[in-house]
């Protein structure tokens, strides 16, 4: 990771304290009986998120730089550690649920304590101490950013199990505009560089500058829609075995998948549970909560092909960033894009997958220490998105930010971008 070493400002200060907010007020609407619900292992426990992204900066930070700080509670290291083997024994992922105790206010009180003795750290601070703690206060709320959109998805999909189905919270429905027409828009081959460069915060997997050449290659200006993609369901795309790759085809099948996650067909007329409850499908909307499989197969059925991360930076280099509906907006939903030229929906609104296999760039090494574990040991059998969504805060992205799941995953903000 790289970014500013400078003695904190007041405006630092201020940032720390408004992200951690954030988390709470994301979690706000929720009943307590919602914080602790874990309907499969991808999905965490929202007071889990909550007691972790604590944990991580009184681990990292309070405990090595805080002279005589002491650990809200001896257990909570064992409770609500994630996966850094170097840390110490924690409990496994799937087992997030039991953590009914401690109870929802005790985590609350353990973010305050945190939050007091961060804060007590930083005025108490010198300048050679400083220097050295801010590059991992820093990625301590990059974490917790990464966090909060895990949180919105999570909730989603906690809520989406509920027979319920309730909202997150409600919201007059909204029409759509005109639906914006499909253009490929045209990215010039040659050399581009690829990587984080420059001054401010990066994780340590867009690390490892690097050039690529590239062939001449076109980008669509939005996202697939729900009404380009229903099109593909209705023409039998999820019984076509022309259109898959062979795990992708063996997912459908074992799981018998027909739509996206959240879509279900009512009296013949497709739904889809979002977070402001179950809606009638809006068609000029992005596509989401879709596989990488998925994404693959309708562009081999649309005649085009997923971009390569590589290709995806390079047009947002020749096509500069748009406005796009980040978390911020609160609608934690993709929206239509917008009439207007350019390349619309590059940042934000959806993950955009990539054809490209979560690998480190050339030169890539690992932190010692826990804080090695954050990335590098992810690097296999996953493959790359690019561009946040609309659950994630705009202040976290970036054109170099590389995002990695595994290709079955749907509970994500996940779409497609075409390319040929």
């Amino acid at each position: 990771m790289s970014t500013l070493t400078a003695p904190p400002t007041q405006q630092q200060i201020k940032r720390f304290e408004q992200i951690r907010s954030q988390t709470e007020s994301i979690c706000a609407p929720l009943e307590p009986e919602d914080t602790v619900v874990q309907p499969m292992v991808d999905v965490s426990p929202p007071k889990w998120h909550m007691a972790h992204s604590t944990w991580f900066f009184e681990q990292f930070v309070l405990q090595p730089y805080l002279k005589g700080y002491q650990v809200f509670h001896p257990s909570y290291a064992f409770l609500f550690n994630s996966y850094y083997n170097t840390v110490g024994n924690r409990v496994q992922r799937a087992e997030r649920s039991t953590l009914t105790r401690p109870p929802l206010r005790d985590v609350y009180a353990y973010r305050r304590h945190v939050n007091e003795h961060i804060g007590e750290l930083l005025t108490k601070a010198n300048e050679e101490t400083l220097a050295e703690l801010m590059p991992i206060l820093e990625l301590g709320l990059q974490h917790e950013q990464q966090h909060q959109e895990l949180l919105v998805t999570d909730i989603k999909y906690i809520l989406s199990t509920n027979p319920l189905l309730p909202a997150y919270y409600t919201q007059n429905p909204s029409s759509s505009p005109a639906l914006e027409a499909a253009t490929f828009l045209e990215v010039p081959g040659g050399v581009y560089t690829i990587g984080h460069t420059g001054d401010g915060f990066c994780f340590d997997n867009e690390l490892g500058v690097h050039e690529v050449l590239l062939n001449d290659f076109s980008v669509m200006n939005r996202l697939v829609t729900n009404g380009e993609y229903l099109a593909f369901m209705q023409a039998g795309g999820y019984d076509d075995f022309r259109f898959w790759l062979d795990e992708g085809l063996a997912l459908v099948r074992s799981n018998n998948l027909k739509a996206p996650l959240y879509w279900l067909e009512q009296d013949g007329e497709w739904m889809v549970f979002t977070m402001h409850g179950l809606e009638p499908l809006e068609l000029n909307k992005p596509v989401t909560h879709i596989s990488f499989y998925e994404a693959q197969a309708y562009a081999s059925w649309a005649g085009k092909r997923l971009l390569t991360e590589f290709e995806w930076e390079a047009a947002a280099q020749v096509y500069p960033p748009a406005t796009g509906n980040f978390q911020e907006s609160g609608l934690f939903e993709p929206t239509a894009a917008q009439p207007g030229t350019g390349m619309q929906q590059l940042y934000g609104d959806n993950w955009e997958w990539t054809y490209s296999a979560y690998h480190p760039y050339p030169g890539f090494s690992t932190a010692p220490g826990a804080l090695g574990e954050y990335n590098g040991k992810f690097m296999i059998n996953q493959m790359v998105l690019r561009g946040g969504s609309c659950a994630t805060p705009a202040s976290h992205i970036r054109t170099t930010y590389r995002n990695f799941f595994h290709p079955d995953k749907r509970w994500q903000y996940t779409g497609i971008r075409l390319a040929e």
